[in-house]
């Protein structure tokens, strides 16, 4: 269960890229975006990254941290841990870790997440209490990260768009495709 969990983190991510560029380019009036592979390759990989800690999150930590037979106050109270621990981790890994696929730097990365991290996390709040209180209430734990992909994947779409919508440097034009 580990790699499919792992591979469809990463396998999800890059979807919901795909289906932003295309948005992107469906938009574009000037026709001048163009598909970036490497794009979607850079999310690939960082699922593939954060991957593993999705499985661990999901399988065995929140389990430990709030044990219990599945009811409305466990499924609470597991929202509240995932959305204390694992929210802010992901997010700041996230923007963190795609800086450095982008050759931004250390510093460029730490940059990127103070600049969005705070918005994507109120964002966060609004998505993830009420799929996370369907999964930890209803569904058994070897399905939650599978789960919760499947919700990533709207999420990953709305993560796409806002990690490359205010950086013309990141735009799909020939000149970036080549990078």
């Amino acid at each position: 269960m580990f790699y499919v969990n792992v591979l469809t983190t990463g396998g999800l991510l890059a979807a919901g890229d795909v289906i932003t560029q295309q948005v992107e380019m469906a938009m574009d009036e000037d026709r001048t975006q163009k598909f970036n592979p490497k794009r979607t390759e850079r999310m690939f990989l960082i699922g593939l990254f954060l991957g593993p800690f999705g499985h661990l999150w999901y399988t065995r930590f929140v389990e430990k941290l709030v044990p219990g037979a599945p009811s409305t106050t466990t499924a609470l109270k597991k929202i509240l841990a995932d959305q204390i621990i694992a929210g802010p981790f992901f997010c700041s890994a996230f923007f963190f870790g795609m800086g450095l696929l982008e050759g931004r730097g250390t510093s460029g990365a730490v940059a990127e997440v103070k600049d969005k991290f705070l918005t994507v996390y109120l964002i966060d709040w609004c998505l993830w209490p009420p799929a996370q209180f369907i999964n930890f209430r209803f569904l058994p734990v070897e399905y939650r990260v599978i789960y919760v992909a499947c919700i990533t994947l709207c999420w990953n779409v709305f993560l796409s768009y806002f990690k490359h919508m205010d950086s013309p440097k990141y735009q799909n034009t020939e000149e970036q495709i080549k990078k």
